[in-house]
């Protein structure tokens, strides 16, 4: 029987990408009633080696698609990286989100042991699909998403534990 690796994907991006972007609203209204430019979260990082906000919304939004892509084989949207407001955010999160929509179930579903190739400027890694997904991709998501919540706590944003699961349904 194949793995239902679908759902160990969309149904778990989509809700990392919903968690996100109301997040991400919080953010800005918390900015708005207290005056404080929207850069000054756009622009903040935690290190200064670590991608701003906008970076990690960018490095979910790609691991997501890119993810969904190796797994299916299906092209994803291309995207350049020159979001600069909360507004190209959200329309950012809507695009991924609407892709990983696109994708049908029978395109992932089956693929645990697909061979599936990382390849970057300066390295390749091979992986079988599951692998892939539970050991890299998700992992990879998953930290991004953090650390743009993280970002924004550090910001004085008031969120909570369950602003970063998104609700339990």
């Amino acid at each position: 029987m194949a793995t239902e690796l679908y759902d160990l994907t969309i149904p778990v991006l989509l809700r990392g990408f919903k968690a996100m972007a109301a997040f991400l609203e919080k953010a800005r209204a918390y900015a708005d009633e207290h005056g404080i430019a929207h850069d000054e979260f756009l622009t903040a990082r935690l290190y200064d080696d670590m991608a701003p906000l906008t970076g990690q919304i960018q490095r979910a939004s790609d691991t997501a698609k890119f993810a969904v892509s190796r797994l299916s084989g299906i092209q994803p949207p291309a995207m350049p990286d020159t979001e600069a407001s909360f507004e190209e955010l959200q329309a950012r999160i809507a695009a991924t989100v609407a892709f990983l929509n696109s994708v049908p179930r029978e395109a992932i579903d089956g693929r645990e042991d697909a061979d599936v190739e990382l390849k970057t400027p300066s390295f390749s890694v091979q992986f079988k699909g599951r692998g892939y997904l539970l050991g890299f991709a998700l992992p990879n998501f998953y930290f991004h998403v953090t650390t743009a919540y993280g970002i924004l706590r550090h910001m004085g944003v008031p969120l909570g534990k369950m602003d970063y699961i998104g609700g339990m349904g």
